[in-house]
């Protein structure tokens, strides 16, 4: 069968719409991976999501990690030693192909990201969605430590730093107020000195 022939039937006959509608996503797709902002109307225009994003690279990678802390108010009002949740673990080679429990650390860290965006921009982020969903995490991580009940309230704070280089210092970017634990109480505690 010649080439000519070949191409003929591709565009005659039964399945002519699926192959041609395959072909297009296929070229929409591929060149919508390019990072030129003259390829992403396509997927501008895309209301129903058919084009997929795989960009490889991601257009703003991160550069610092973020470490989350915490401190406790106990009943005789004193406050404890700043804590670091640890929510990096060593990575193991079985990571690599399926990682289901990242999906924790990736959560706290856009929920992150959303609350210094929005304080960015001079935005008090405490009555946000991302604000109370942090203050839950870092609530149930308390109640489930071994001496909640003596914990009235607790303060987190999200600090930045550059992972491995230690020649920057970590760069405090936001401490929260106290946060009661006591539902009944409708102000945070205090900070105490």
């Amino acid at each position: 069968m010649s080439p000519r022939t070949l191409i003929r039937e591709a565009f005659t006959g039964h399945g002519t719409v699926t192959r041609l509608a395959g072909a297009a996503l296929l070229v929409t797709t591929l060149a919508s991976q390019h990072p030129h902002p003259a390829f992403e109307r396509a997927r501008d225009r895309d209301l129903f999501s058919f084009i997929p994003n795989w960009k490889f690279f991601a257009p703003n990678p991160a550069t610092h990690d973020f470490h989350y802390l915490y401190r406790t108010l106990d009943e005789n009002r004193e406050t404890s030693e700043w804590v670091e949740l640890e929510l990096i673990k060593d990575r193991r080679m079985s990571q690599a192909f399926w990682f289901a429990s990242r999906r924790r650390e990736k959560a706290v860290f856009d929920i992150c990201s959303a609350i210094l965006k929005g304080i960015g921009k001079g935005e008090d982020p405490t009555p946000t969605a991302p604000f109370r969903v942090l203050a839950a995490f870092f609530t149930k991580l308390i109640l489930d430590a071994p001496n909640a009940s003596h914990v009235r309230g607790y303060q987190f704070a999200i600090v930045r730093a550059s992972g491995h280089d230690e020649g920057e210092e970590p760069e405090v970017l936001y401490v929260s107020a106290y946060q009661p634990l006591d539902s009944a109480a409708a102000k945070p505690v205090p900070a105490a000195a």
